[in-house]
């Protein structure tokens, strides 16, 4: 039976291939499938990570290192302070670090109270020798008194209470109380070395707190949130000089360790800051400090705006001025002539308070017989700067101005009757206008050059606003002859320059207000012939040098690093008109802002304190003149005006026409039209209602006499 059985499976041949089994739909490749260890380590490993970047686990992590720091840093700290006490490691930092600053004599007077401090540790334990056998005659005089005082206490109990036992009852009372000390200390010793330990690790704990002894991101997070604004201590400073980047100030600084802070001078409270004068070690200049403020104000978690680095009187010494953070950003207060109404002002002895300085102090400028400049990037706040010493100024009556807007924008509308002269407007025809009034002030400088010795002079202003305007102006008048420009033929350069030249002489000065400055739009000589020269925020170290000179430049004015837009109104000043620290070549100043409603207010202020002024809008283009309206005109509203003072109002209305008048053409002028002069105290004079009425006739109409 067995030979008939058909087997299910057939054995392969080994000689044949066999073929391999059909692909199941259900198949996977076997590269693809993963062994069940390598899944199993993926999925624990990304366990793990989500568990360790788990916010939980952080805070842990973050608790743990940072109790653990406070631990070791206490205990660092107990241990240097121990250590400090106990040697002269104090002394030896304080006497490095004043070698490595240069301060020799320091240096020796800290190698002396080091001698001092070896000498008298020596002697304290010279003394310990001897202090057992002192402590044991001490000892047994102390008990032997101590019994005796004792028995004799007894003694007069025992006669008080006649009972001889009482004789011993003070020693025996003393004898219990040793006793139960004893049973105390027995009972307490066990738990106080328990608990010891654990005190004096909750002391270590509590000191690396206070100090702060742990990583940064370790810290809770209030406490580890930006550092800006922290207040500056001798520390936060020292190691800001030593991370600017200047090799041999970096390796001192290290060498004095702990002592660095001997480099600094007190830190002072300096209005919305605080001050320290660094003395630096040898071989670090004061410009490779200098040079590095941005990077120095960043390490002091400052803006670069607010730490300045001016340079004071004492050899190889920087001054930081370091503001408080965001101080400078906050407006500063009202300006004194928007808060006192009484306000007026000297030309002569007083000074205009134009701001604050950076340390809050009042911040005020003489004006008398100073030629001003004032400069910067449009729209930072020049004309506001530049009106609010107008204006101050104004309150003093006899100050006479002559004043040319080339913006036209209004900014010195209020001008209008407080002014002898007031153009308004940026076109060449106003330019052409401006030139002529400066030049009307060269000829009243030489007027009063010629004048008899001693004669004396009210002041003249002569204001130009937007003068970068007249400088680049292509127009040339009929002898060809340039009204912009920067060569000895242009003709509003040149009567800049004489009024620079010898106007202060006379009370003549000119102001000017000028933006974004270039050799082409400010010249050499026009800028570097004002006594005062301030500037608003610049592009460049370029224009600040222009603006403000290299003097002022190098000893530490930076214009240029004033953030347009945000400083508006902050100038920085070059003069000797303003007080400066000694030793600095300028001051930044924070401008009071008077806004033009305001201004206009302070100058109806100061056209009260005036007679009446008469304000000529339009100067003479060459065209021809009605010369008994022109004399009408510039009388204004006074009754009678010296002969003298109407030739030079004409003078200023019309140089190409009355420049060259004598007395004795005005003269003939007037009797002509039957309105001569006449004397007046002695004096001669034009009498308006008489040129009203000559007008009158000859237009015949009473036009002229209404108008009287």
């Amino acid at each position: 039976m067995t030979d008939n059985v058909v087997p299910l499976f057939k054995d392969p041949d080994p000689e044949q291939p066999t073929a391999p089994p059909a692909p199941s739909l259900t198949s996977v490749p076997e590269r693809a499938v993963k062994p069940r260890p390598v899944r199993v380590f993926a999925r624990t490993g990304r366990a793990v990570v989500g568990a360790v970047k788990h916010e939980r686990t952080r805070q842990v992590a973050r608790v743990s290192v940072r109790h653990g720091s406070y631990v070791i840093g206490g205990t660092r700290i107990v241990a240097r302070r121990a250590w400090d006490g106990r040697t002269g490691a104090r002394y030896e930092r304080l006497l490095r670090a004043a070698e490595a600053a240069g301060n020799y004599e320091a240096a020796g007077e800290w190698e002396e109270r080091l001698h001092r401090f070896r000498t008298e540790r020596h002697k304290r334990r010279m003394d310990l020798l001897t202090a057992p056998e002192k402590l044991v005659k001490g000892a047994a005089y102390g008990a032997g008194g101590s019994i005796g005082v004792l028995i004799a206490i007894g003694i007069a109990l025992a006669i008080a209470n006649k009972d001889v036992t009482d004789v011993i009852t003070p020693l025996m009372a003393l004898v219990e109380l040793i006793r139960l000390l004893v049973t105390l200390v027995t009972i307490l010793w066990g738990p106080l070395v328990a608990v010891g330990p654990w005190l004096a690790l909750a002391g270590v704990w509590a000191v690396g707190r206070h100090r702060g002894a742990a990583p940064q991101w370790a810290l809770p997070a209030h406490s580890r949130s930006d550092d800006a604004g922290a207040p500056i201590t001798p520390s936060i400073v020292v190691t800001a000089l030593r991370d600017l980047g200047v090799a041999p100030l970096r390796k001192a600084i290290t060498e004095m360790g702990d002592a660095g802070a001997a480099m600094l001078g007190p830190i002072r409270i300096a209005g919305c800051g605080v001050e320290v004068d660094v003395t630096l070690p040898s071989g670090v200049s004061t410009q490779e400090v200098q040079g590095r403020r941005r990077k120095l104000a960043e390490n002091l978690a400052r803006h670069e705006h607010e730490v300045f680095i001016p340079l004071p009187t004492a050899a190889r010494t920087v001054r930081l001025w370091i503001a408080d953070s965001g101080a400078l950003d906050e407006p500063i207060g009202p300006s004194p002539l928007v808060t006192d109404e009484t306000l007026t002002a000297d030309y002569t002895k007083g000074k205009a308070p134009w701001g604050q300085d950076l340390r809050g102090d009042a911040a005020a400028l003489s004006l008398y017989q100073r030629h001003l400049l004032i400069t910067g990037l449009s729209n930072q706040g020049k004309t506001a700067a530049l009106r609010a010493l107008a204006l101050w100024l104004a309150l003093d009556k006899s100050v006479e101005f002559r004043v040319a807007d080339l913006k036209g924008a209004g900014d010195w509308a209020m001008f209008d009757e407080l002014a002898t002269i007031l153009i308004q407007g940026p076109t060449d025809e106003h330019v052409i206008e401006a030139t002529e009034m400066l030049e009307g002030l060269v000829v009243e400088m030489e007027r009063r050059l010629q004048a008899p010795p001693g004669t004396k002079f009210h002041p003249l202003i002569g204001l130009v606003d937007e003068a970068q305007v007249a400088f680049m102006c292509p127009v040339k008048d009929d002898e060809g002859r340039p009204y912009g420009g920067s060569k000895a033929t242009s003709r509003y350069f040149m009567a800049a320059r004489k009024v620079h030249n010898q106007g202060r002489a006379v009370n003549v000065t000119l102001w000017q207000g000028t933006q974004d400055p270039t050799d082409q739009n400010l010249p050499k000589l026009v800028r570097e012939g004002a006594h005062t020269r301030a500037s608003l925020a610049l592009g460049t170290e370029s224009q600040a040098r222009m603006a403000l000179g290299d003097k002022a430049v190098d000893g530490g004015a930076a214009p240029n690093l004033l953030r347009p837009g945000l400083d508006k109104g902050t100038v920085v000043v070059a003069s000797d008109g303003i007080k400066i620290p000694a030793g600095q070549a300028s001051i930044t100043v924070r401008t009071h802002y008077i806004d033009t409603e305001t201004a206009t207010a302070i100058a109806e202020r100061a056209k009260a304190l005036r007679d009446g002024v008469t304000t000529l809008h339009v100067i003479d283009q060459g065209e021809d003149r009605d010369a008994l309206a022109d004399i009408f005109g510039v009388l204004g509203d006074a009754p009678r005006v010296l002969t003298a003072d109407v030739l030079k109002r004409l003078s200023a209305l019309s140089e190409k026409t009355y420049g060259t008048w004598t007395p004795g053409d005005l003269k003939q002028v007037l009797e002509e039209a039957g309105a001569g002069p006449y004397k007046s105290d002695g004096r001669m004079v034009v009498g308006r209602e008489r040129v009203a009425r000559a007008l009158s006739n000859r237009d015949g109409s009473g036009s002229a006499s209404a108008e009287a």
